[in-house]
């Protein structure tokens, strides 16, 4: 049955949007929303001007709060990079998938190339769809010759375009690939990555100091590229290595010329920054301008990155029918393995706002990030209180453009959320620290009596002698008061809750 698009214009969404139609036959093409997903890497809560940021400015992202939603309780599904991202491509909890964890840089893909993703469902209802910048879920299958097409990868997942890292900015291979090859590599200088001893006659971090311009506060004691030593080793492929001072501007040029070429179809981009992941390399332009030191100099960095990006969007026309978000992969962290200064020259300045700890985390602060959403066409500008979660993206997107998938999955269609329709988004959320977990149900928060070496802090570990914690984060929302003595009731229907969710799953969690 086809239908004209003036016939279409008494639905309740501009009729410039194709998912409106509830019909078989979708509208042209072009009159779907672009959808970009840009993703930071550690970025605070409090990182943000528009979260209350007093000592940094984010005019770049701001923009994006004062023009769409800005969502004072959007979360990621993990305190950590890996297991986060895999939930954003999947829809599915982290801890469903046993590999989820940090991953080197020569692990496997950890997705399933036979499930739906989010850029299988674009591409399912039409979209072109590209992927730049930071990766880190594997690539290959786990015996990969980085001197050869890497796959799967990207292009199994659903990219029709890759520009991508491997992993993270400090671990091995330092290269980047295009569409599934190591940029710039010089066949006669093969590249070797491992992760378990070092090549012979490699300089290391650890070995030869002197050769370093960025020293580790711990870890970080294997290959060096760019004056920088990295985690696990590498050899050859001098041509194909990066310098991290270059990285920013490069994908955010991939992100431009993907946008530039896509621009008479819908598309569809996962635009990964790197930043303020560790080491916090900037541009010499950046550098020493926050008076953060590094780490406050690279996130001026990302968000000029933004602001250009969103430039360029206006200089092409696509502005008003594009779907913007921003959000992080989790929350803040500041001596992440290198002596950076980030510690010392923090100053007044809370990376994580009035939030309670940070990456790796199960308090808030760990997995409660800054999420902006703006659609000029569809959404009006304002603050919303609505519990929304990245891994709920996948529904939604389904849900808005009418594009049905077979495949079980933990997201959920909190479509009207995002769109500022409804102030209703998720009812409850597992959410994991560093190999622990924590469930958040409305205003409340329960933390299991886990203990995790990589907190500093006991107290703020949920030490095993401290017993469950119980937080209301409306009157709490620094998770200062444990109320679990207080609400006994309250806290067995949660522990049951929660119990319930993890005999469900094939993971299991431990305390």
């Amino acid at each position: 049955m086809n239908y004209t698009f003036n016939a279409l214009l008494g639905l309740s969404f501009p009729a410039a949007v194709c998912a409106e139609t509830l019909l078989p036959d979708p509208l042209e093409p072009e009159k779907c929303p672009n959808v970009i997903l840009i993703v930071a890497d550690d970025l605070g809560y409090g990182d943000l001007s528009c979260y209350g940021a007093k000592y940094i400015q984010t005019p770049g992202m701001d923009r994006i709060a004062k023009e769409g939603i800005r969502f004072t309780q959007g979360f990621c599904t993990a305190a950590t990079s890996t297991p986060s991202r895999y939930s954003v491509m999947t829809g599915n909890y982290p801890w469903s998938n046993v590999d989820a964890k940090i991953l080197p840089g020569n692990a496997a893909l950890i997705i399933d190339v036979r499930k739906i993703t989010l850029p299988k469902l674009m591409k399912q209802a039409g979209y072109r769809t590209g992927t730049v910048g930071k990766w880190h879920i594997g690539l290959g299958d786990g015996q990969v010759d980085w001197n050869k097409q890497v796959s799967p990868g990207a292009a199994e997942v659903g990219y029709d375009y890759s520009f991508i890292q491997a992993a993270t900015n400090d671990r091995v291979p330092c290269v980047f690939l295009e569409n599934g090859k190591v940029v710039g590599l010089d066949s006669n200088d093969p590249l070797y990555v491992n992760y378990q001893k070092n090549y012979e006659g490699e300089p290391t971090g650890k070995e030869n100091p002197e050769l370093l311009r960025m020293h580790p506060s711990v870890g970080h004691a294997g290959s060096i590229v760019n004056g920088v030593p990295r985690i696990g080793f590498q050899k050859g492929g001098k041509t194909a290595q990066w310098k991290d001072e270059e990285m920013a501007e490069l994908f955010l040029n991939k992100a431009k010329q993907f946008v530039e070429d896509n621009r008479t179809n819908p598309f569809f981009l996962y635009y990964g920054l790197h930043q303020p992941h560790v080491p916090r390399v900037p541009n010499e332009r950046f550098a020493g301008k926050s008076g953060m030191g590094p780490r406050g100099d690279v996130i001026l960095e990302a968000d000029w990155c933004i602001n250009e990006f969103l430039n360029k969007l206006d200089e092409l026309g696509l502005t008003q029918n594009t779907i913007v978000i921003i959000t992080s992969d989790n929350g803040p962290v500041l001596d992440d393995g290198y002596k950076d200064h980030a510690v010392e020259m923090l100053g007044n300045h809370k990376p994580a706002g009035s939030l309670r700890g940070g990456k790796t985390s199960m308090f808030d602060g760990g997995t409660r990030v800054p999420f902006l959403l703006r659609w000029p066409l569809v959404v009006k500008p304002q603050v919303s209180d609505a519990f929304v979660c990245q891994m709920d993206l996948l529904a939604s997107f389904s849900a808005l453009l009418k594009q049905p998938y077979a495949d079980k999955t933990d997201s959920e269609n909190t479509l009207d959320a995002f769109l500022g329709k409804s102030k209703k988004g998720r009812s409850h959320l597992v959410i994991e620290g560093m190999f622990n977990y924590a469930y958040r149900e409305g205003d409340w928060a329960l933390i299991p009596p886990y203990y995790n070496p990589y907190e500093k802090d006991g107290e703020d570990s949920g030490d095993l002698g401290y017993g469950y914690k119980l937080y209301n984060l409306k009157n709490d929302i620094g998770q200062q008061h444990n109320l679990a003595e207080k609400y006994p009731k309250r806290l067995g229907e949660m522990i049951n809750r929660f119990e319930t969710l993890k005999k469900q799953s094939t993971k299991a969690t431990r305390y």
